[in-house]
C-alpha cells in the first residue's frame, strides 16, 4: 500500500528535481528576477556574483539539491543591496490559510541545508505587495554537513493576500542583505524585509557553499516528513507555469503544420500541451526556423525565422498560432510545415512561460 499524496506542501520542486531550463548547468544569477531551478527565482544585486545551479549533492532520501555559490565576494553591502532565492506560491494554494483575517492559520517551514559557512541565516515571508513580512531565521551548525530546519509562523491577521492566480505568498532565503531590507525577526511587520539584521551573507565569503533541498511549508503547527510526490506529477505541476514546448533535435525537428495565408506568409498551429497553464503564456524562441513546402514532390524550402506567436484565447488554450513572413517561392493556399532548419542545434527551444 503507498499513501497518495495529500498536496500539503505549498511549495512545488521542493526537491529541485525539475530543471527544464539549464537541465542542472550552472549559471550566474542576474540582477534581474530570473527563474532557474524550476519555480526558483533568483536575484543578486551586490558588487559580488553567485552562481545558480541543480546539484546532485543531497541528503539520502533525495536526489537533488539547489546549490549556490559565491563567485565574487562582497563583504561590505550598500543599504540597498541585496541578494535572495524566491519561490512565489500562487493564490490559489495558499487560499486555506486565510491569511489577512482572524482565522488565519499558522504554518510551517521545513528544509534541509548545508553551508560552508556556520552561524545565523536568514529568510522571510511576505505578500504579494510586499508590505507584510514576517523574517525567520535557522542556524547551520556544522559546516558542509546537511541539517534540517523548522519554523513555526503563526498567521498574519493582518495586510492583503491574494487567493487567486496572482501571487499568494513569497518566500525568501537571503544570500546577502543591506540594511533597507534586514529587520528583526520573529514577528509580522509591515515593511518589506528579506533577510534578519546581522545575519550570515553567504556572498560576503569567496567560494562560500549553500545547498537546500526538501523545502516544504504546510498548514500548522508542526513539521511532517516531506512529501515526496511522484516525478510525473511534479513535472506537470511545474508545466502549469512554464513548459519547454519543443526543444530542437536537430535539423529536421517538425514545429508546426500549416498554410501559406499568402504567398509570403505561413500561419500553422503549435501545440502547447500538458497542463493547463496559470496564465496566457509568453510564447519565445531561441533561434530561427526554416519553412518547408510539404506538397509536391520537390520539397522546396527557404529559411526564415519564425517572426511571431499569437496566442489563440487564453491560459487554457492547447495551442497558438506561429507566423513566419518574408516566405518566397511559395504560392497562396499551399500546405507547408515549419521545422528547425540547417542552422539550429540541440540547443534551441520554444517555450510558454506563465510565471507568477
Amino acid at each position: 500500500y503507498v499513501e497518495a499524496p495529500s498536496f500539503r506542501n505549498l511549495i512545488i520542486n521542493g526537491d529541485m528535481s525539475i530543471d527544464q531550463r539549464n537541465s542542472g548547468a550552472s549559471q550566474t544569477i542576474a540582477s534581474a528576477n530570473t527563474y532557474y531551478i524550476d519555480r526558483f527565482l533568483a536575484r543578486e544585486v551586490t558588487d559580488g556574483a553567485l552562481t545558480i545551479d541543480q546539484d546532485t549533492t543531497s541528503p539520502d532520501d533525495f536526489t537533488h539539491s539547489m546549490k549556490i555559490t559565491t563567485t565574487t565576494a562582497d563583504s561590505s553591502l550598500s543599504s540597498t543591496q541585496r541578494a535572495y532565492v524566491v519561490q512565489k506560491i500562487e493564490g490559489y494554494n495558499i487560499s486555506k490559510l486565510a491569511f489577512g483575517t482572524s482565522s488565519a492559520k499558522s504554518i510551517t517551514i521545513s528544509f534541509y541545508v548545508r553551508s560552508s559557512l556556520t552561524g545565523t541565516f536568514s529568510g522571510s515571508i511576505l505578500n504579494e505587495s510586499e508590505n507584510r513580512s514576517y523574517v525567520f531565521e535557522y542556524t547551520i551548525s556544522s559546516a558542509n554537513t546537511w541539517e534540517r530546519k523548522t519554523i513555526t509562523i503563526a498567521g498574519d491577521t493582518s495586510g492583503t493576500w491574494d487567493k487567486d492566480n496572482t501571487v499568494g505568498i513569497l518566500i525568501y532565503f537571503s544570500m546577502g542583505m543591506g540594511s533597507t531590507y534586514s529587520g528583526t525577526a520573529g514577528a509580522w511587520s509591515s515593511n518589506q524585509l528579506f533577510a534578519s539584521t546581522g545575519s550570515t551573507n553567504l556572498i560576503g565569503t569567496l567560494d562560500a557553499t549553500w545547498y537546500m533541498t526538501g523545502l516544504q511549508i504546510e498548514e500548522g503547527t508542526s513539521a511532517s516528513d516531506f512529501e515526496f510526490v511522484p516525478f510525473d506529477v511534479n513535472f506537470r505541476r511545474c508545466q502549469r507555469y512554464y513548459k519547454e514546448i519543443i526543444r530542437s533535435l536537430g535539423s529536421d525537428t517538425q514545429i508546426a503544420n500549416g498554410t501559406m495565408y499568402t504567398a509570403n506568409q505561413f500561419y500553422g498551429v503549435l501545440y502547447l500541451g500538458g497542463e493547463q497553464m496559470r496564465a496566457t503564456p509568453t510564447i519565445s524562441q531561441t533561434t530561427g526556423s526554416s519553412i518547408y513546402d510539404v506538397l509536391g514532390n520537390s520539397h522546396a524550402y527557404a529559411h526564415n525565422s519564425i517572426t511571431a506567436f499569437a496566442q489563440i484565447t487564453n491560459g487554457a488554450s492547447s495551442n497558438c498560432r506561429v507566423n513566419v513572413s518574408g516566405v518566397s517561392g511559395k504560392s497562396q493556399g499551399q500546405g507547408a510545415w515549419v521545422r528547425y532548419g540547417g542552422p539550429s542545434t540541440t540547443n534551441d527551444f520554444i517555450s510558454a512561460d506563465a510565471e507568477l
